[in-house]
């Protein structure tokens, strides 16, 4: 079957699903208040992969790094912030981010430290890759931007940075939309060992934890990665040019050190930077998330994930769970970007 085909069946199947979970988070209020879209109104319909590329790049210099991002939208818009995972890159974003332009957001996708067009300011900056540095480079940019407040939207480690962002700096993030989650590590409970087939499905963060799986990625990156992708979305054909696109982001110096350290850090094999020590202690915590929250799961995520059940009571205001049909895997925002959009402006409009 060709990647057309089965992204347009992919398509239909995830908009069916998509008008159901709408019309429930709808019931939920239709406050509108500073937002860019209106509860229960549908954004376009998009076949997955029908963009390309985003229209330019910027760059800003915002805390420790110098930032690469793409900006979709009016500038005097309300803001959603789109933030990618680990292997992946902005292009998650590319059919979502003018999905919701034309719904009225001014959205920006930046590359997060270690990929695509993000550099570090100096050379004498630790390549960290702990949990709380990537949320900080977040209100940095945000800070440098001059953005007050957010709709803030991500998966894979974006979704975790969005978990966190609500979580510590809540007068920032107005709302968030999370795929698989409640996704904030505590390396103590990382400690403990999981079930044989669990701890199987993290195999690559115990090679990453050799020196010969550090040698390992950084020869074979783009080899390793589309692993990954295949592992992670048994289901999305995406094609060589689709993965190429995102694969050139895995060129920036500092990718496989940004990589290697976060998967140490959370076995506790690498340590943080101590400036960071407050924000990871009350993370340590695993504090409840206020804000209106949609979380997503696609029913053929690979990736090791957690159950909705095992995570609902970590959101204390509005919330909803919405499972995405249709063969559709972790790169959520990518293989069904109309659903994506559609859980954003849903939750933005509470």
């Amino acid at each position: 079957m060709t990647e057309e085909i089965n992204q347009t069946r992919r398509s239909f199947m995830g908009a069916t699903a998509l008008a159901v979970a709408a019309a429930q988070f709808a019931a939920i209020g239709a406050a509108q208040a500073q937002s860019g879209g209106q509860a229960g109104s549908s954004v376009l319909a998009v076949a997955p992969g029908t963009n390309t590329s985003f229209a330019s790049l910027r760059q800003i210099d915002a805390g420790v790094l110098n930032i690469g991002y793409a900006e979709v939208g009016a500038s005097e818009a309300p803001v959603v912030i789109l933030l990618h995972g680990w292997p992946y890159d902005i292009h998650t974003y590319v059919d979502v981010a003018p999905l919701l332009a034309t719904a009225g957001y001014r959205v920006i996708v930046p590359y997060l430290r270690g990929y695509g067009t993000t550099r570090f300011l100096s050379d004498e900056t630790p390549r960290n890759g702990q949990q709380s540095a990537i949320a900080a480079d977040v209100i940095a940019l945000m800070d440098a931007l001059r953005i007050e407040k957010a709709t803030i939207a991500g998966c894979d480690w974006g979704a975790r940075t969005a978990n966190i962002v609500a979580a510590l700096w809540p007068e920032r993030c107005k709302a968030m939309v999370s795929v698989s989650g409640y996704l904030i590590g505590n390396r103590e409970a990382n400690k403990k060992p999981l079930p044989p087939k669990a701890e199987f499905a993290w195999w690559y963060q115990f090679y990453f934890a050799t020196e010969r799986g550090r040698e390992g990625y950084a020869e074979n990156r783009r080899e390793f990665a589309r692993l990954i992708w295949q592992l992670a979305s048994p289901k999305w054909s995406f094609g060589d040019a689709t993965f190429n696109r995102s694969a050139a982001a895995f060129d920036n110096p500092d990718h496989v050190d940004i990589t290697i350290h976060n998967y140490r850090w959370r076995l506790s094999l690498a340590e943080g930077e101590q400036k960071y020590d407050d924000l990871e202690n009350r993370l340590s915590k695993l504090p409840v998330i206020g804000v209106p929250t949609i979380t997503l799961e696609g029913d053929a995520n690979g990736a090791p994930h957690p159950k909705p059940a095992a995570y609902a009571k970590k959101f204390s205001g509005k919330y909803e769970h919405r499972l995405i049909t249709g063969g559709i895997g972790h790169n959520l925002p990518q293989e069904a970007p109309q659903a994506f959009a559609q859980a954003v402006v849903d939750v933005d409009s509470v």
